[in-house]
């Protein structure tokens, strides 16, 4: 079962396999014509990661499937995501380092399903079918962290994230569980950012993404659905940003332990 559930994902996946086996070629020698790791043709044969752009253009070449790769590529990015993200999902998925700060929530791909349906169920004028699929969406780019080479992630989020309430103290108490297993991950680092102070990342929330063979990539979010950034001197800017407020962050092991002292509270709140 592919994660998420998502049909065009597991589609591309059997494609690529499917025609891989019919050209007679093994992983490793599929992954040599288009430039890439065998790694990487298996967590695409596998559903873990939908190809990028790159990759999917190649992977056509490669195989002689006149175009039909792209056009599933592109379908799966022009899910229902914000436009502004749509740009960036591709560098999240190939990402070799992601570094998230977040001021107000739980960093997307760190969230528990409940937490994340509570917060698309807040915007307006959503279906219940459209929802779901939302839902369906974000819980779906998670699997970039459980692949067999995974992205080092760095996450810094305010106090105040731990102690916000969404969905109510029993989806609040799980998510933070969640929060302390994902920080205990050998690529994984979460800090957390006293709330007893000002600092550079009260004026929004942004991701970074690092590439191997890419330009580094960033995501402003906004209330308007966020934009992607590529131009250079912003995103060395963002990264600065980011290093300072890492910098006056505690460190990996006292923020699990307020993770760990939020969790017990909203138990507590639930026992009450």
């Amino acid at each position: 079962m592919v994660p998420g559930g998502d049909v065009e994902r597991q589609l591309i996946a059997e494609e690529v396999r499917a025609l891989r086996d019919k050209r007679g070629l093994t992983q490793d020698e599929l992954a040599r014509r288009i430039g890439f790791s065998q790694s990487t043709v298996k967590n695409i044969e596998t559903g873990y990661r939908v190809p990028t752009r790159e990759q999917a253009t190649l992977l056509d070449e490669a195989l002689d499937t006149a175009g039909s790769l792209g056009r599933l590529e592109a379908r799966i990015r022009a899910a229902p995501i914000a436009p502004g993200f749509r740009p960036f999902v591709a560098a999240e998925a190939e990402a070799r380092t992601l570094k998230t700060f977040e001021h107000t929530l739980v960093p997307g791909l760190l969230q528990t399903e409940d937490y994340a349906r509570t917060l698309v169920e807040g915007y307006p004028g959503l279906t219940r079918d459209e929802v779901a699929a939302r839902v369906t969406a974000k819980m779906g780019r998670q699997v970039v962290l459980d692949t067999e080479e995974p992205p080092w992630l760095w996450a810094v989020i305010d106090e105040q994230v731990l102690h916000r309430e969404v969905g109510g103290p029993e989806v609040m108490a799980a998510q933070l569980l969640k929060l302390a297993e994902f920080a205990r991950r050998p690529r994984i680092t979460i800090q957390v950012l006293s709330a007893a102070r000002a600092h550079a990342g009260l004026v929004g929330a942004f991701v970074i993404a690092e590439l191997a063979r890419q330009p580094t990539v960033a995501y402003l979010e906004s209330v308007l659905g966020g934009q992607t950034v590529q131009d250079p001197a912003m995103v060395e800017t963002m990264a600065v940003v980011f290093d300072t407020i890492r910098t006056d962050a505690f460190s990996g092991g006292e923020s699990l332990d307020l993770i760990e002292e939020g969790t017990r509270q909203w138990k507590q709140r639930i026992a009450s």
